[in-house]
């Protein structure tokens, strides 16, 4: 006898934005509902969580705008749910019932390990709401990664979450609280089931990953890490430079698992402009810095991130932040034109002219493009480490990851997903390398 459609599963649709973070949240969040499978279009969905991101600028109306092409699928689907998890969540609260009726759950990044309590309240046809920060730890409430299907074979672990920094053009500290580490214990138990499930490569999130201090250091959880079976490899994302010790610097040299690629923003290269930031270190401190992690580790591939028209910026400030580029020389980098967060102190300063910062961002954005092609160039002829991901659109053509994070086509590869393998880069493109095994 076939399903009867009480007894058919639920289908649920996740739209994921911002940062990696968020990959992770929402990866969790499906796990934790019970009785629901992934589908790939909200018009077929039961249940439609947005897992949203406050970083940039209109955040929060890209939101509603949204929400407003969603709500029509209930008239369609009576039993539709929709809900607004994430950091717009967290910021805006019960404005967004009150603006979009359509809305039955809002949660905070905090709180969603109550996901399966608030769908049972909304089935119901109650609202639910939840943007508290728990005293309880969520991690301790979520479910094990479990032996479902095989995934593929990179993923993000979540291992610590807020900051403290208080950078005066971030809204990190509001949305997602103060700096909080998962105990080493945790992260490791979770690793070391995602190795169950055909992971080969982890890379651990944090707003600011290096301070971690879950029992241990960042550098120690590393360390422990790379004593799991099956895990090749070890990646961590966002740091901050103030919170890059020696002993962090240390595990690049003598880990090999982690990988010699490392995401180290400075946002300016201007003192000035740093300091009005609210940064606490100095354009001279983090080309030390990157001086030193260069002497242990000379081929790592280093990416940054920055900021353009930050208020009151001068062509003397942005000029300083082209003199440090050109001087760390970036594999990748990251380059925002400044948009202003409500509520944070920087919103309320002299705005730069948004031409002249447009005009920044695209002359910033050529010498980073120059320096990536540079680099992927001196690739060809070399030999690489690549881990296979997924097929690639022609027959016998594999797609992967480098150890620096290239994106990297082998041809007429005899390699099969998770696997690592060697191989010679024979061609540089705009924004990956072609290769055979070797």
């Amino acid at each position: 006898m076939s399903e009867t459609k009480s007894q058919a599963p639920k289908k649920l649709f996740i739209k994921t934005y911002g940062c990696q973070m968020n990959v992770y949240d929402s990866e969790r969040m499906a796990e934790s509902l019970e009785g629901y499978v992934p589908t790939d279009t909200a018009e077929d969905a039961d249940m439609i969580l947005l897992n949203t991101c406050h970083i940039r600028e209109k955040a929060a109306e890209k939101v509603y705008s949204e929400l407003g092409r969603l709500k029509p699928l209930k008239a369609l689907n009576p039993d539709l749910k929709i809900g607004v998890t994430g950091c717009v969540a967290q910021a805006e609260g019960e404005e967004i019932i009150r603006r979009q009726p359509a809305v039955d759950l809002v949660v905070g990044p905090q709180s969603y390990h109550r996901l399966p309590q608030m769908e049972a309240r909304v089935r119901t046809g109650k609202t639910a709401l939840d943007t508290d920060f728990p005293e309880e730890d969520k991690f301790n409430h979520l479910k094990g990664r479990g032996q479902k299907a095989r995934r593929a074979p990179a993923a993000f672990l979540t291992v610590q979450e807020g900051c403290d920094k208080f950078c005066a053009f971030c809204v990190v500290p509001y949305t997602r609280g103060a700096e909080v580490s998962r105990p080493a214990e945790q992260v490791v138990r979770e690793a070391q089931e995602l190795v169950e499930r055909g992971v080969r490569e982890v890379t651990l999130l944090g707003q600011n990953v290096n301070a971690y201090h879950g029992g241990k250091t960042l550098a120690e959880l590393i360390r422990m890490l790379a004593k799991v079976d099956g895990l090749e490899r070890i990646r961590y994302t966002t740091s901050h430079p103030n919170d890059m010790d020696d002993d962090l610097i240390a595990a690049h040299a003598d880990t090999p698992e982690l990988m010699p690629y490392l995401h180290l923003p400075v946002q300016s290269g201007s003192d000035r402009i740093l300091k009005r930031m609210n940064r606490k270190h100095t354009a001279e401190s983090y080309l030390r810095l990157i001086e030193k992690i260069r002497s242990v580790r000379p081929d790592i591939m280093m990416s940054g991130d920055f900021i353009v028209g930050f208020p009151e910026e001068t062509e003397a400030d942005f000029q300083a932040t082209m003199d440090l580029v050109e001087e760390v020389n970036y594999g990748y980098a990251y380059s925002f034109k400044y948009s202003t967060r409500p509520g944070t102190p920087a919103a309320e300063r002299p705005q730069v002219d948004p031409a002249e910062a447009d005009e920044r961002l695209q002359r910033l954005q050529a010498l980073i493009s120059r320096q990536q092609y540079a680099i992927q160039e001196s690739m060809v002829g070399r030999e690489l480490s690549v881990l296979i991901e997924r097929a690639g659109r022609q027959d016998g053509q594999m797609l992967g990851k480098s150890e620096y994070l290239h994106s990297v086509h082998i041809d007429n590869a005899t390699a099969q997903i998770g696997d690592v393998v060697r191989v010679r880069c024979t061609r540089a493109m705009t924004n990956s390398l072609t290769a055979v095994e070797v």
